[in-house]
């Protein structure tokens, strides 16, 4: 009786029965390669022959085009626009296109660029765009693969190139797939920082930091350095700025420089590795040490010195240092305003924002732990790959309030659950999940807000399995989608019939008002042309269908700008009845198994997404999308 009565509670939870069907599949025209979603809640696949766009909610094939084999870094999204970049390597002839995600036109054609797009910075405000491209940016899985990369800046609504520049030298580039017997692999930059458009002018962060008039090419400072300690990845900060500096680690030091002349004000040395800063006012938090991605195999390796400084500044004085971390140093978060948390490969640790005193410490006993988060009800949640555990900072034994471990499945090869297990716990910074502390550091701390109008993009935020989890914990507050769209296609050129549907304001082009959904840009704007589209859903709708759809896709949009995730995803052995492997989904705030995924096998490149509760993965051709269960 007991057992019945638990089988009934299990398959009341979680809404669903035993069997792994998929909420759709659909059959492409041949092996898929790669695959990744959009902001619209379009998923892009690249087959050994097309480019598809299939809509994510049902499956349905909204665009295709015949391209032949491409590989995973010739598909780029531009942040906060309806554009993607699509590169066509064919022998001595190379172009770049921009295309409209919603109807697979081609808005514009370079034939002056080669490679790859690996980054990108963009300011729709000014039409700029830099992108840094690779030439054949693939080969057999070495930690020695160099390649020199180009930095090429375009006007984005044209693509006119307005300069170029190569960088001095070959720079060692980051696998997309760790293992043995892979064949030939793409390579990416993951391992560097994305360039910055800021106050007309363009940093980039690949031979040290150098920064150049956006407009003209005509460059402004450099200081060269190694910017990867020992083959490790993403040693060095991102950049952070608020109105008058920008701030730059790189060799044990943070560097001031003036926003508006570009020259250095102060220097800050002999910090050691600085891999994450935070300003909060007048102080900048530097995290100095920690766990990295080796660029060789995959595998993490701890790099001190460990602690945690704040600098002023207006002087660059250091106020105060905090050296009491042992290895496996995670990110830092702020519980409130005057105080910090990290965690160590032993102990969570709460540090005095003032004066970086020690307040107290516990220990967490989590295995390899690798993040530190606050979640809505201001408890620390610290993480690895198989448990989490929250922790009541405001009392001063810092108390344990619940714990949750799901093991990996011990069947499979070890190689593939490991890769799934990784992708599976980083699934929630994907959309920039910190939960908001009191403080609310994830949305002011870091000065995003000061450049608004100017967007970065690196393929961490499609690739980000494949990185430690305590980078992306780093990196998250910075990657969230901002409720402003930048229109370049389609949505630019029906702005009244999708203000009818969606209830959205749309922007007129050159309008002043940016309070709406939707800024049209039509400076200079090319006629789009669908000679390369083979086949469309949209030639077989009418015009009124066709916005209907758009506004659809820009709803998504909209849901997707207010997500803020709340479940820490699990690849384990799910529980009877299920009895197979599969996904579950803890809940940040509570601890309780709220998540449920019956995809048993997905495959190392899934993703997430939680505005249609989707995960998606492949299978030779089949593209399949399975339901996220829950209460």
């Amino acid at each position: 009786m007991k057992v019945a009565v638990l089988l009934l509670c299990v398959l009341c939870f979680f809404g669903a029965d035993s069997h792994a069907q998929s909420a759709w599949q659909t059959n492409l025209d041949s092996t898929i390669r790669f695959y990744q979603t959009t902001d619209f809640g379009i998923v892009l696949a690249g087959t050994e022959r097309s480019l598809y766009a299939v809509d994510g909610k049902t499956g349905q094939q909204i665009w295709r085009r015949a391209t032949g084999r491409i590989e995973q870094t010739a598909v780029t999204p531009i942040p906060d626009t309806d554009v993607i970049l699509f590169t066509r390597d064919e022998g001595s002839k190379s172009r770049l296109e921009a295309v409209d995600v919603l109807t697979g036109s081609r808005l514009w054609q370079s034939e002056k660029v080669k490679g790859d797009v690996m980054q990108l910075a963009v300011d729709p405000e000014n039409d700029l765009i830099a992108v840094v491209m690779v030439k054949d940016p693939r080969g057999k899985a070495d930690d020695s693969f160099k390649k020199k990369p180009t930095v090429h800046v375009l006007q984005l609504s044209t693509g006119n190139e307005l300069w170029k520049r190569d960088l001095d030298n070959s720079i060692e580039m980051m696998p997309t797939r760790f293992g043995e017997d892979l064949g030939d692999i793409d390579y990416t930059l993951d391992n560097y920082r994305a360039p910055l458009l800021l106050d007309g002018r363009l940093f980039l962060f690949y031979e040290g930091s150098t920064s150049y008039e956006a407009r003209t090419g005509k460059e402004k400072e450099r200081e060269k350095f190694k910017i990867n300690e020992d083959g490790l990845a993403l040693t060095e900060a991102d950049p952070v700025f608020d109105e008058s500096h920008v701030y730059v680690s790189g060799k044990g030091k943070i560097r001031a420089v003036d926003r508006r002349t570009g020259k250095q004000d102060w220097e800050a040395d002999d910090l050691g590795i600085c891999a994450e800063m935070a300003l909060v006012g007048n102080t900048l938090f530097v995290r100095t040490g920690g766990r990295f991605t080796q660029l060789k195999d995959g595998e993490l390796k701890e790099k001190g010195p460990f602690g945690v400084s704040a600098i002023n500044t207006t002087n660059g004085k250091t106020l105060w240092r905090y050296k009491g971390a042992d290895k496996g140093l995670t990110n830092f978060v702020f519980a409130d305003a005057n105080t910090i948390l990290i965690a160590d490969k032993d102990d969570l640790i709460t540090l005095d924002a003032t004066n970086g005193k020690r307040i107290a410490k516990r220990n967490h006993k989590i295995d390899k732990a690798q993040f530190v988060l606050i979640n809505e009800s201001g408890h620390a949640v610290v993480g690895g790959r198989n448990e989490i555990a929250a922790f009541d900072v405001k009392d001063q034994k810092v108390r344990e309030y619940w714990r949750s471990r799901h093991t990996a499945p011990a069947r499979g090869v070890l190689r593939v659950v490991s890769g799934i297990a990784l992708r599976a716990a980083a699934l929630y910074f994907r959309y920039g999940g910190i939960a908001t502390s009191a403080l609310g550091l994830a949305r002011t701390g870091i000065s995003i807000a000061s450049a608004a109008n100017s967007f970065r993009w690196s393929g961490l935020q499609t690739r980000f399995g494949s990185v430690s989890l305590s980078t992306l914990a780093g990196n998250s507050a910075r990657n969230y989608a901002l409720r402003r769209i930048y229109a370049y296609g389609s949505l630019g050129r029906t702005p009244n019939l999708i203000n009818r549907f969606s209830g959205l304001s749309v922007a007129i082009p050159n309008a002043t008002d940016l309070r709406g959904q939707i800024i049209g840009r039509a400076i200079d704007r090319v006629t789009p042309t669908r000679a390369d589209v083979q086949e469309s859903i949209f030639d077989r709708l009418d015009p009124v269908r066709q916005v209907e759809r758009f506004s659809d896709f820009i709803l998504r949009r909209k849901r997707l700008a207010e997500l803020r995730l709340n479940h820490m995803f699990f690849y384990t052995d799910l529980p009877k009845p299920f009895d197979k492997k599969g996904l579950v989904g803890v809940n940040i705030h509570s601890g309780k198994d709220a998540r449920l995924i019956l995809a048993s096998d997905p495959d190392v490149q899934f993703v997430t997404d939680e505005t249609l509760n989707l995960l998606y993965t492949a299978s030779g051709s089949r593209l399949q999308a399975f339901d996220i269960l829950g209460r």
